[in-house]
């Protein structure tokens, strides 16, 4: 009853508005975008759209003065005094006359700087002033394309008919336009609390926009300001480390105060830091306006060439406050000579600044969707839309809406799938898909030439997999379902293995699963599977060395999982499992051919003959949490969706017992924890965290296979992002244990706090990374290494290399060795 007395007044309210809409140009008639258009002494505000066209909501016109505010352009201030609901307003803007008195520039006493201290002495007390605030927000986003191929690198090119309807022949147009309006209660630093009341997403009836006010949260008034990386506000308490600055000149707006142009250069060229123009009040040094670039590299995102960040701030007499009422973000990216760009558009309006907030204010969820908002139909977006539609924009929701339409009718979608379904000759080899797109079922089959399968290890030689997959879904009620199943056959060995997986998950709301699966395959003793398919099979055929030891597994599983409350996922597991031991069946490469592999056995490398187990089986169960402290979430009428609050670790327990074993020996316990936790240093960098630890009981004899295995690395090739998960030259199976465990991986990022101040290395755009890595077992000295490497090194825009100085110990032993991380290998795997 709640909603739909909220709607209701929300639709009153829109139905009395008085609206005052026109064009705003330059003396010469060109439109002006993005002008800040509000009225006196309100928070009743808009912008103009990329072509100078604006249209203001305001409660009754009478007596309203409106105020137009574009940087560079002296501010207007126009009365409007009529009775009409609907008053057409055209304004020419001025040029503003900066005026720079005669000031001697000294180095020692820069104007500028003077100004800047003074906004950095003042900007505790000009954050406070909007610590907290209610307010009305509306954004736009759209993503456009140019010259997008039919084809890269041989691939085709497949972006969805929902956003590829509107491109033109040269592959030129709008991929994406999507807008949302909201009501939001924030509270700083980052408590926020939104309802969303109305989500168009162009082409998609069914979609809800991701333009919420958590991503337009970008305050100067903080020493940093996150993107991929913390970049330093012009403002920050270490601001003159990083930033020089010059006084541009100076003017008055409406209320006759007078505001510093100051021009904002980096000190460094590689730092993260932005570069333009801000603008300061005088007296209160409050932040007038920011228009500010951001190059790619320096937020070490190289895929985009420069983001520009634009806010304008409105003044209230009545209580003194600056309040950001507009925000363009706008970004030019581009890869293989296709050209991305987009922009997005926020306003803030209606604000209300409380002392306080009841405590009960914030919770858990940070964004929630009325039932319909994503139903709302064209009157009501051009009644309340603050921004006015481009052509191009209008065009695309027309074209798209209309489009969407015929390709959500039966007819449609069973002709294009009858005409991708065909089925060919060849598909036998190459494999074959099927999709009913009506029904939301598919059906794919992987072919007898599943050539990206292909691998080699000494126990299969080279083998390969095929297979038969079948999906359905339900996007409305969350639900899907997969039934799939595998062969896999080994040249050397001669033998198909075939394993079978079914998963069903009920909801989006606690994401409830439960999934079966069973076969038979051949896996490492290290269920981590700490060496991947594609190095193994370089390193035996390139170099003749054996690090893939596998055992034969038949087995049957179940498991079920579920969200049990905000931040908590159980998962429950039972499992039978035969486990048999294999032996090598070829000595092939490419290259050493007289070189001999080490055996199939980890715990012997040169015993052929003897196995690290015998034959048995057993029955496994395994009861794991998942705890995210702080979890946050997004609620939306199709489901509900998690966002980690980075603040706080991720915490995971786990309890394991195998019973009913073909021998008790093989019984056993296990109780395991670990804590991950990326710890934010600013701009010095991040610090990644992962603590282990676990213990055996009744284990004594039990099989090799269910050891406690760490994730070593023998190939000096690094495959993750990170390596918070593995010691990098410490042998695969060297200190395996069937007691307690502790297992500690520290890795800090300078995100280039360091190598952006080291001339020629920051020629390298690159990071520095420190790394320490400690593991302790009972009746065994410690083993640590120390790491120091080189991260985000790469040519031009492809940075997916690292590179890095291990030292380790253990016992007296020291090793020393290179690690050269191909990040890429996360792909191919």
């Amino acid at each position: 009853m709640r909603n739909y007395t909220l709607l209701a007044f929300l639709f009153f309210s829109i139905s009395n508005f008085a609206q005052i809409k026109g064009t705003i140009t330059d003396e010469k008639g060109n439109p002006l975008p993005f002008v800040s258009v509000f009225e006196e002494n309100t928070y009743t505000g808009t912008t103009s759209n990329e072509q100078g066209n604006y249209q203001l909501n305001v409660k009754e016109i009478g007596k309203n003065k409106i105020t137009f505010q574009y940087l560079g352009f002296k501010t207007q201030k126009i009365a409007v005094a009529t009775d009409l609901k609907t008053v057409i307003l055209d304004v020419k803007l001025l040029e503003e006359n900066f005026e720079l008195n005669e000031v001697v520039i000294d180095p020692k006493n820069n104007p500028a700087n003077a100004i800047i201290k003074g906004a950095i002495a003042h900007k505790k007390e000009n954050s406070e002033k909007t610590a907290r605030y209610t307010a009305d927000f509306y954004s736009k986003g759209m993503f456009k394309v140019k010259d997008l191929p039919k084809k890269i690198l041989g691939q085709k090119v497949d972006l969805g008919e929902d956003m590829s309807s509107n491109l033109d022949s040269t592959g030129t147009g709008i991929l994406y336009l999507s807008e949302t309006i909201s009501k939001i209660t924030f509270e700083k630093p980052n408590k926020l609390k939104e309802k969303i009341i109305a989500s168009k997403i162009s082409g998609n009836n069914k979609g809800y926009s991701y333009n919420t006010a958590s991503l337009s949260t970008y305050d100067f008034y903080e020493n940093t300001l996150e993107f991929d990386v913390n970049l330093i506000s012009p403002i920050a308490n270490n601001a003159f480390n990083y930033y020089k600055y010059k006084l541009e000149g100076t003017f008055y707006n409406d209320n006759n105060q007078q505001i510093y142009k100051i021009k904002v250069t980096p000190k460094r060229d590689k730092e993260p830091v932005f570069e333009g123009y801000i603008y300061i009040v005088d007296d209160s040094f409050a932040i007038y306006a920011i228009d500010l670039d951001i190059k790619g590299y320096r937020m070490k995102n190289e895929f985009t060439e420069i983001m520009t960040l634009k806010q304008s701030f409105s003044y209230n007499s009545k209580n003194k406050i600056w309040s950001k009422n507009a925000q363009t973000l706008s970004f030019n990216a581009g890869i293989f000579g296709v050209k991305f760009s987009g922009t997005f558009n926020y306003i803030y309006s209606n604000y209300e600044f409380p002392a306080s907030f009841e405590k009960k204010t914030f919770g858990n969820e940070i964004v929630a969707f009325e039932a319909n908002a994503n139903k709302k139909d064209d009157a009501f977006w051009n009644e309340i839309r603050p921004i006015p539609l481009t052509i191009e924009e209008s065009s695309d929701y027309n074209k798209k809406d209309s489009l969407q339409t015929i390709r959500k009718s039966r007819k449609y979608t069973d002709s294009v799938d009858a005409k991708n379904n065909k089925f060919k000759v060849w598909d036998i080899l190459m494999g074959y898909d099927y999709k009913n797109t009506f029904r939301k079922h598919s059906f794919e089959y992987k072919g007898l030439l599943n050539l990206t399968s292909l691998s080699f290890n000494t126990v299969q030689g080279f083998n390969f997999d095929t297979g038969f997959s079948f999906k359905k879904w339900n996007e409305d009620k969350g639900k899907s379902t997969s039934l799939s199943t595998t062969f896999n056959y080994g040249f050397s060995d001669q033998r198909f293995r075939v394993t079978g997986d079914f998963s069903h998950r009920f909801n989006n709301i606690n994401y409830a699963t439960i999934s079966a699966s069973g076969g038979t395959k051949v896996t490492q003793f290290n269920g981590a599977e700490p060496i991947s398919k594609f190095v193994n099979s370089i390193s035996s055929l390139f170099f003749k060395d054996n690090y893939m030891k596998l055992y034969n597994l038949e087995y049957a599983q179940i498991n079920y999982s579920q969200d049990v409350a905000n931040g908590i996922n159980l998962n429950a597991k039972m499992a039978y499992e035969q486990r048999k031991p294999l032996f090598n069946t070829t000595d092939y490469s490419f290259f050493k051919k007289d070189d001999i592999y080490s055996s199939n056995n980890p715990l012997a490398p040169d015993d052929f003959t003897t196995s690290a187990f015998s034959q048995h089986h057993l029955f496994k169960t395994a009861l794991s949490a998942r705890i995210n402290f702080g979890n946050k979430y997004i609620s939306r009428p199709d489901g509900r969706f998690n966002v980690k609050d980075e603040k706080y670790p991720t915490v995971f327990l786990v309890f394991e017992k195998a019973f009913a074993a073909s021998e008790k020996k093989y019984e056993f316990e296990r109780v395991g924890a670990s804590v991950l936790y990326d710890f934010s240093l600013g701009n010095k960098g991040l610090l990644g965290m992962n603590f282990r630890a676990g213990k055996f009981f009744n284990a004594e004899n039990i099989a090799f296979i269910d050891y406690r295995h760490f994730n070593g690395n023998q190939t000096h090739i690094g495959t993750s992002e990170r390596y918070l998960n593995v010691f990098n030259l410490m042998p695969y199976y060297s200190n395996s244990t069937n007691d307690s465990y502790f297992e500690m991986h520290l890795e800090h990022n300078d995100m280039g706090f360091v190598m952006n101040k080291i001339p020629l290395l920051n020629l390298l755009k690159s990071t520095m990374n420190l790394g320490f890595h400690s593991l302790a077992i009972p009746d065994r000295k410690p083993y640590t290494e120390f790491t120091v490497g080189l991260d985000n090194l790469g040519f031009g825009k492809f940075k997916v290399f690292r590179l890095d100085y291990v030292h380790s110990y253990q016992g007296g032993v020291q090793q020393n060795g290179v690690v050269f991380g191909l990040k890429i290998l996360n792909v191919l795997d």
